[in-house]
């Protein structure tokens, strides 16, 4: 009987589950507070946890008053055009062709407002593009349909699966974040500037984290980079956000934040399970 690629996937995290210690040394043991999940009827953004997530946000705050502002002057001169000039209050209409005055301002006042939206959005988007130098540097490799992680500068690498349902207990989950925990996570230390190197090892992925404000395209052959710097402890979910296959609703992400005194700790038992 043929197996399912999810159904491998299940198989795969079960027998990491069976291996008792080793699957579970890289995990954090560390109480922490989910912040980056979805949650039930939310049309909001996730709650920002990085510079960039909040620089995002503020930027989408002021667009949508700009938005707003002529959404309502359009309509209101739409509406003020319909009463004025239908056929019953206006039954002679003039016979003019232009209005020099009107064709300027229509032309200059777009001007204006697209000259203000990218004095304030291409420094948020030179921002996230330019990529610092991190403290911590991951190589992040998408396959169909699990993430690989590197940890470039301490030899320590690891597979993340997707948990399947009953396993979730096990590794301190909630039933609510099926399809949004990992088997091994990311671990992080709060405070610190991360560069994640991505690409892909089949088809293309993309590594998003909402919360983080950011996401990049995994392509085969090429290396693409992002960076950001977490500022608050907790758990932190994202998925992959290029649909790549028919499991690509089932390779989650998951990044736990934690203080630089339990990264530390983690970082030299994953050392240790690693052989370095």
């Amino acid at each position: 009987m043929r197996l399912s690629n999810f159904a491998k996937t299940a198989w795969a995290t079960t027998c990491l589950t069976l291996a008792g210690a080793a699957a579970r040394a890289q995990d954090v043991n560390v109480e922490l507070p989910v912040i980056g999940a979805p949650h039930q009827g939310g049309i909001g953004f996730q709650e920002a946890a990085t510079s960039i997530a909040r620089d995002v946000h503020w930027l989408d705050g002021m667009l949508l008053w700009i938005i707003t502002a002529i959404v309502l002057f359009v309509t209101g001169l739409m509406i003020w055009v319909f009463i004025k000039f239908n056929r019953k209050s206006n039954p002679n209409p003039a016979g003019f062709t232009h209005n020099s005055p009107l064709e300027i301002a229509w032309t200059v006042v777009p001007i204006i407002v697209l000259v203000f939206i990218g004095a304030f959005s291409l420094p948020v988007l030179f921002n996230q593009q330019e990529i610092p130098e991190g403290d911590i540097t991951i190589k992040v490799t998408g396959y169909q349909w699990y993430w690989g992680y590197e940890y470039v500068d301490d030899g320590v690498a690891f597979e993340s699966f997707m948990l399947a349902p009953e396993e979730l207990a096990d590794y301190g989950y909630s039933d609510d974040l099926y399809k949004l925990a990992t088997n091994q996570p990311i671990v992080l230390p709060v405070g610190k500037t991360v560069v994640m190197q991505l690409t892909g090892a089949d088809v293309i992925h993309s590594w998003t984290v909402p919360a983080f404000g950011v996401k990049q395209d995994a392509v085969p052959g090429r290396l693409a980079q992002l960076w950001f710097n977490p500022d608050k402890e907790g758990i932190y979910f994202g998925q992959c956000s290029e649909l790549c296959g028919k499991d690509h609703a089932f390779m989650p992400i998951t990044v736990k934040v934690v203080s630089q005194e339990a990264y530390d700790a983690w970082l030299e038992e994953a050392k240790v399970q690693n052989g370095v």
